[in-house]
């Protein structure tokens, strides 16, 4: 009994706490509270909490948010209902195959670094229609084709391990692995998230929305986060050490060139004095 008053007291607290006290949650406290409003939802027991007028009027002074979100847009995906959250509890960044491409993760980096949450969910879902139309190799036009082009990496590496199967067996498969490449883009493109994953600031967790039965299901950091975490960071030194070595190069060419040209220079500005002192 006493437990059940305990949790019954942390959750009013989670529901109902203020944007300041919600801000401060720590990662792993973020994703409890994220899969403790799944279960609400699950179980038709929503509390729509943070919904007022006594919200509104606070979140008029400022927005601190507890969670970035990068999801897709699709409308069967709308994290504040699935996760049952209110207003200004999440920083929610939505596109077609939740993809991390300059804007998202502009925003991504806006969401982590001034607003402070500690936690970005990279949100796929089954059924996918960006993904699908990869798989299914379909013909896109207009900005489509620019806007899956991060897409098809992971669904080339998925389907080529399932040779001859027919794209329906390893959809689900393809919509995970695009979860983890959108990832893996956060931490390669933006220095400020790598510095605050780095540093345990920050937190990127893969999750998967079943659009059948409702469910959030957690998967974790990147697989393979350390060694491309390793990778970057080598990349990073060898590209200084080149960029040094260019410089170096640079500058002796100049010395060179200026060594030859210093002899030729003189002999001229003479002649030109003695044609003017002869003309004078």
């Amino acid at each position: 009994m006493f437990k059940k008053v305990v949790a019954a007291i942390s959750l009013c607290t989670c529901l109902f706490a203020n944007s300041a006290q919600m801000n401060k949650v720590s990662p792993d406290e973020a994703i409890e509270i994220l899969k403790n409003g799944n279960t609400r939802f699950l179980e038709w027991k929503a509390s729509h909490p943070n919904a007022d007028k006594i919200r509104l009027d606070e979140l008029s002074k400022g927005q601190k948010p507890f969670v970035t979100i990068n999801g897709c847009s699709d409308s069967r995906v709308p994290p504040e209902i699935i996760f049952d959250q209110g207003l200004g509890d999440l920083f929610v960044v939505r596109t077609a195959g939740n993809v991390s491409a300059t804007d998202q993760i502009g925003t991504i980096e806006y969401g982590t670094e001034h607003l402070g949450t500690r936690l970005v969910v990279v949100l796929g879902h089954t059924k996918c229609g960006a993904v699908t139309a990869v798989a299914k190799g379909e013909h896109v036009h207009g900005n489509i084709p620019a806007l899956v082009s991060s897409i098809v990496p992971p669904v080339k590496k998925v389907k080529s391990a399932h040779v001859n199967e027919e794209y329906g067996k390893w959809l689900n498969e393809a919509i995970i692995e695009n979860a983890y490449e959108s990832i893996a883009n956060i931490l390669k493109k933006s220095e400020t998230v790598r510095e605050l994953v780095l540093s345990g600031k920050v937190k990127i967790v893969a999750a998967i929305y079943d659009v059948d039965s409702g469910k959030v299901k957690f998967l974790g950091e990147h697989p393979e986060q350390l060694r491309l975490l390793a990778n970057i960071e080598a990349n990073k030194i060898l590209a200084k050490k080149l960029q040094s070595v260019k410089k170096q190069e640079t500058v002796k060419k100049q010395e060179t060139v200026k060594k030859h040209e210093e002899p030729t220079r003189e002999p001229i500005r003479e002649q030109k004095r003695e044609k003017v002192e002869i003309k004078y």
